[in-house]
C-alpha cells in the first residue's frame, strides 16, 4: 500500500522498488538495527511511507545502517532528511562478549573496603541448587579495583576527607596500565557527591584520555551495588559506544546527510547522540523499546486505552504493555543475563539502574531450533538457526527443524517469500521435522508440526501473562498489537489463549519497531534520593528538589532546540511500605504540598493491584523522587487510504491451501489474500491467510478481519 524500497536477506538477491517522491519533501528517518535485519522507515509530512529493509552486519552495525541509507538517497536527496532516529543492540551485544566488541579495560575507584562489591553484589543464586554455579564474571577484574581511605557518612557529612596525593598515585597507576575507561563509586555518594566530584577532577587531570563517570552522575540513588555497577557497566560501554556513534555521523557527512541524530534508550525515549557518549547504559535495550513506542502511538491513533505489544522476530519474542498511551516502566535491569520462562534470572548479570520499558523475553523466534532432550521430551529453544544457515526450508544449509520448518508445513507459510523471490523448500523442512522430532517421537509430521508451534505458543503466552496478569492487569481488556516478521503468524492463537478479542496487525509488521523511532519524543530522567518517611516529610524540602530538577530539565531541552511550549514535565514518587526491600513508583502532581494525601491513597491502591493486599496500618517511606523531562516532537501523521467495500476485490484472492488448524485438528482450505490488494472496509471471515512481503498473517476460525482506514489488519473474535 506504501512505497517500498527492499534489500533481500538472501546473499544472492537484491530487490528495488522505486519509491517516486518530490525531492523537496522532508524526511524523518528511522533505523533499528536488529540480529538479521536492519530496517529503515522515512516519513513525510503528509504521511507517505518508505520501508527499506536490508542484512545486518553484528560486527560492524554501522555499515549495516550506512547501506540502507545508501538504498534510500538513490531516489532521495541528503538535504531532504530532518531527523535521524536510531536503536541499536550494540551495547548488549557488547556485553554479551560479541567478537570486535570486546570491552575496553576499565578501572573503579571504591571506598577502602568496597572493592569487592560488584563480585559480591546482593549475593543472589540464580541455580539455588547447582554446587557448580559460576557467578557472572566480573566487568572489572579485581586488580583493577581500587581503594581510596575517604568516608561519607549515612546522612551525607563527611566523615574523612579525601587524600589527594592517595588519588594521585591510583591515577597514575591506571595511567600506566593503559585503562581506557574510569568508575568512581564512593559510600554514600548519592547524598553528598563532592568527594566523587574531587576525585574526578584528579583522575581527569592525570589521566586525561580516559572516559571518566561518577556514580552521582549516573545514578545518584541509595543501593551501593545497584549504583556502582550502574556506574561500572556505563564506564566500560563508553568507549564503544563513542566510537560507535562517531563513525556514524562520519558515515552519514561522506553522503551529505546533516541532519541531527538521535539515540532511542531503554525507556522509549529520543536523546541527541552526543548524550549516548555519557549515558550509554540508558541505551542498553533500546531496540524492543522502539515496538513498545509504536504500539503506544497506536492506541492513540486507534483510541484503545490498554495494549499488549508482542513482537516476534528471527530469534526471540517479546511483550510489553501500555496504559492510557504510556509504556509500563522497570526501573532496574539486568544485562547479559539468563531469561527463564520470560524472566530475567536475578543475579544473573549486571545490574543497570535506569527506567526501562517493562519487557518479558523468551527465545521464540522464527529460527528457534526444535529438539529432544535426553528425557525423551520435546524443547523448543533457546538455540536458533539465526540468519546463517536459517530454518532448514531457507537452503542454506540448515538442518535443525525450527518455528518456521513447522509453520511452514502447517501450510501456515507461502512456499516463497519475499514477494516471491526467496523459496522455501518443503522437503527439507519435511527431512528436519521427521528426522528430529517425528520419528524419534513416534509421531506424523504434522503432530510433530504442530507439538512445535504448540510449546512456542506456550511460551509467548507466558511472556504475555508476565506484562499483564503478574503487574495486576487482566489480559481480556487489552489490544494485542502483533509485529515482527512472526507475530501475525501467532497472534490468533495467543489472543485465545489470553482471553483477549481483539488484534490489529501494522502495515508493515516486520519495520513496526523502526516505525516507533518516528514517533518518539526526547526524553531525559532525573532522580533524587531522599528516604523520609511520610508522616514526616518537609512537603516544602521536597519540592525545592523538584524544582531544582525542573530547572535542570528545562535547560537541557531548551539547548536542544525545544521551546517552552514544547516541554513537558512529569513528576514520580518511590515509595514503600516501611521495612520493605523495593519500592512503586507513583506519579504525583504540582505543587508536591499538595499531593500528601493522595500519594498515600495512590500507593495503597497500586501496592493492592500489584500484590493483592494493601496494609493501611504500616507507615509508607518515601526512597526516591524522579523527574522526566520530554521534548514533544512533531507527531506523524499516517496517510489515510481510499476506501473500498465490505468485499474485497477479487484480484486480492490469491487461491486455497490447506492450513493445518488445531482446533479442527486437521488441514482445512484455506483462501490466501494479497494484503496489498485488500482495501479500507474489507471484511472477511476467517480462517484465511493473509501474505505480504514482510509477514505473514494467520487467521483463525471463528475470527473475522476488517481493514481500516490506515490499511491495518483488525482482527476480531466472532
Amino acid at each position: 500500500m506504501n512505497n517500498a524500497t527492499y534489500y533481500s536477506p538472501s546473499k544472492h538477491l537484491k530487490i528495488y522498488a522505486n519509491p517516486h517522491i518530490s525531492l523537496w519533501i522532508m524526511f524523518r528517518i528511522g533505523i533499528d538495527v536488529g540480529g538479521t535485519f536492519t530496517d529503515l522507515v522515512a516519513a513525510d509530512d503528509d504521511g507517505n511511507i518508505i520501508n527499506i529493509k536490508g542484512p545486518s552486519v553484528p560486527r560492524k552495525p554501522e555499515i549495516g545502517v550506512i547501506e540502507v541509507f545508501k538504498l534510500f538517497l538513490k531516489a532521495n536527496e541528503p538535504s531532504s532528511i530532518s531527523i535521524v532516529s536510531h536503536a541499536t543492540t550494540i551495547a548488549t551485544n557488547a556485553l554479551f562478549g560479541q567478537l570486535e566488541l570486546e570491552l575496553p579495560r576499565a578501572a573503579l575507584i571504591t571506598t577502602k573496603g568496597f572493592r569487592d562489591i560488584i563480585e559480591i553484589g546482593r549475593q543472589r543464586r540464580p541455580e539455588l541448587y547447582n554446587i557448580f554455579f559460576k557467578k557472572p564474571k566480573p566487568i572489572i577484574p579485581r586488580r583493577y579495583r581500587y581503594e581510596i581511605d575517604e568516608r561519607i557518612g549515612s546522612k551525607g557529612e563527611e566523615i574523612k576527607p579525601v587524600n589527594e596525593i592517595e588519588v594521585e598515585a591510583v591515577a597514575e597507576e591506571i595511567k600506566a596500565e593503559n585503562i581506557k575507561a574510569v568508575a568512581v563509586g564512593l559510600l554514600n555518594s548519592h547524598l553528598n557527591p563532592s568527594h566523587e566530584v574531587y576525585v574526578k577532577k584528579i583522575i581527569s587531570r592525570v589521566h586525561s584520555e580516559a572516559f571518566i563517570i561518577a556514580s552521582s552522575e549516573i545514578s545518584p540513588e541509595y543501593r551501593e551495588y545497584e549504583r556502582i555497577s550502574t556506574t561500572v557497566v556505563n564506564a566500560v560501554l563508553m568507549p564503544i559506544i563513542k566510537t560507535y556513534v562517531k563513525n556514524l555521523i562520519e558515515g552519514l557527512k561522506r553522503m551529505r546527510v546533516e541532519a541531527p541524530l538521535f539515540i532511542m534508550q531503554s525507556n522509549g525515549g529520543l536523546t541527541p547522540a552526543e548524550n549516548a557518549y555519557s549515558r550509554p547504559a540508558a541505551m542498553i535495550e533500546s531496540g524492543p523499546a522502539s515496538g513498545v513506542i509504536a504500539s503506544a502511538f497506536y492506541g492513540d491513533l486507534l483510541g484503545e486505552r490498554r495494549i499488549m505489544s508482542f513482537d516476534m522476530g528471527g530469534t526471540t519474542a517479546k511483550a510489553g504493555t501500555v496504559i492510557d498511551g504510556k509504556p509500563e516502566i522497570v526501573m532496574e535491569y539486568e544485562v547479559g543475563g539468563t531469561v527463564h520462562k520470560g524472566r530475567i534470572v536475578k543475579g544473573s548479570g549486571y545490574t543497570v539502574r535506569f527506567p526501562f520499558i517493562d519487557l518479558a523475553e523468551c527465545s521464540a523466534g522464527g529460527g528457534t531450533i526444535a529438539w529432544i532432550d535426553e528425557a525423551g521430551a520435546l524443547r523448543v529453544g533457546p538455540v536458533s538457526a539465526g540468519a546463517d544457515p536459517g530454518p532448514a526450508c531457507y537452503g542454506m544449509g540448515g538442518t535443525d527443524p525450527t518455528i518456521t520448518d513447522a509453520n511452514l508445513l502447517l501450510g501456515r507459510l507461502p512456499k516463497t517469500l519475499l514477494g516471491g523471490r526467496m523459496k522455501l523448500y518443503l522437503e527439507l523442512a519435511e527431512k528436519a521435522v521427521m528426522d528430529r522430532v517425528a520419528k524419534p517421537l513416534g509421531m506424523s509430521l504434522a503432530d510433530a508440526s504442530y507439538s512445535i508451534i504448540r510449546i512456542a505458543n506456550s511460551m509467548m503466552a507466558k511472556i504475555l501473562r508476565i506484562v499483564s496478569v503478574e503487574r495486576g492487569y487482566d489480559p481480556r481488556e487489552f489490544v494485542l498489537v502483533a509485529f515482527g516478521g512472526a507475530g501475525p503468524m501467532h497472534a490468533c492463537a495467543l489472543a485465545e489463549d489470553l482471553g483477549i478479542s481483539k488484534i490489529v496487525i501494522p502495515t508493515s509488521p516486520g519495520l513496526f519497531s523502526s516505525l516507533g523511532l518516528l514517533v518518539s519524543d526526547v526524553k531525559h530522567n532525573f532522580v533524587r534520593a531522599v528516604m523520609v518517611d511520610l508522616s514526616r516529610v518537609e512537603t516544602e524540602d521536597i519540592e525545592l528538589l523538584f524544582k531544582e530538577m525542573e530547572d535542570e530539565g528545562m535547560k537541557t531541552l531548551l539547548r536542544e532546540g525545544f521551546n517552552e511550549e514544547r516541554i513537558t514535565l512529569i513528576r514520580y514518587v518511590d515509595a514503600r511500605y516501611r521495612g520493605q526491600s523495593y519500592e512503586i513508583t507513583i506519579p504525583v502532581g504540582r505543587p508536591f504540598t499538595y499531593e500528601i494525601e493522595s500519594l498515600a491513597r495512590k500507593f495503597h491502591e497500586r501496592h493492592r493491584s500489584l500484590y493483592g493486599y494493601m496494609a493501611e496500618e504500616e507507615s509508607i517511606e518515601i526512597v526516591n523522587i524522579r523527574l522526566t523531562t520530554i521534548g514533544l516532537m512533531k507527531k506523524l501523521k499516517l496517510k489515510r487510504l481510499r476506501p473500498g467495500g465490505s468485499s474485497p476485490p477479487a484480484e486480492s484472492l490469491l487461491g486455497f491451501r490447506d492450513v493445518y488448524f488445531e482446533k479442527e485438528n486437521d488441514y482445512v482450505k484455506c483462501p490466501i489474500y494479497s494484503r496489498t490488494r485488500l482495501r479500507p472496509n474489507n471484511e472477511v471471515e476467517g480462517p484465511l491467510i493473509i501474505e505480504q512481503y514482510d509477514s505473514t498473517v494467520v487467521v483463525y476460525p471463528d475470527w473475522r478481519i476488517t481493514v481500516d482506514d490506515y490499511g491495518n489488519i483488525i482482527i476480531v473474535k466472532r
